[in-house]
C-alpha cells in the first residue's frame, strides 16, 4: 500500500511564507516525478509545480519566482517552499507522485489527502 501524507499547512499573512511536505510510504521500488497541485474553491486542479527524479523542475506562471519544489530522494519526500503568499494562493493544495510499486512494471499515479492554504489580507 502506497501513501502520500502531507504536511505544512495553514493560515499566514499575505507576504509570509509556508513549507509543504509530502512523504511517500508503503512498498515502492521506484518515485519519477512528484508534484504540487492545488484547487481553490470553485475552481479546476492545477498544477503548481513538479520535479522529475533527477530534479528537473516547471512551475505555473502565477507562481513562479516565489515557490519553489524541492525533493529528498533518500526520505522519499517532496517539498514546497512557498514564499511572498497572496490571497490568491489559498486553495486546498494536493501531492502528487508517480510510483512505480516492487512487481509492477509501469509506474501509477498517487495523491495525497490535501493540506489547506489559507493566506490572509
Amino acid at each position: 500500500q502506497v501513501q502520500l501524507v502531507e504536511s505544512g499547512g495553514g493560515l499566514v499573512q499575505a507576504g509570509g511564507s509556508l513549507r509543504l511536505s509530502c512523504a511517500a510510504s508503503g512498498s515502492m521500488f521506484s518515485i519519477n516525478a512528484m508534484g504540487w497541485y492545488r484547487q481553490a474553491p470553485g475552481k479546476e486542479r492545477e498544477l503548481v509545480g513538479s520535479i522529475t527524479s533527477g530534479g528537473s523542475t516547471r512551475y505555473a506562471d502565477s507562481v513562479k519566482g516565489r515557490f519553489t519544489i524541492s525533493r529528498d530522494n533518500a526520505k522519499n519526500t517532496v517539498y514546497l517552499q512557498m514564499n511572498s503568499l497572496k490571497p490568491e494562493d489559498t486553495a486546498v493544495y494536493y501531492c502528487n507522485a508517480d510510483i512505480r510499486k516492487h512487481g509492477d512494471y509501469v509506474g501509477h499515479n498517487y495523491w495525497g489527502q490535501g493540506t489547506q492554504v489559507t493566506v490572509s489580507s
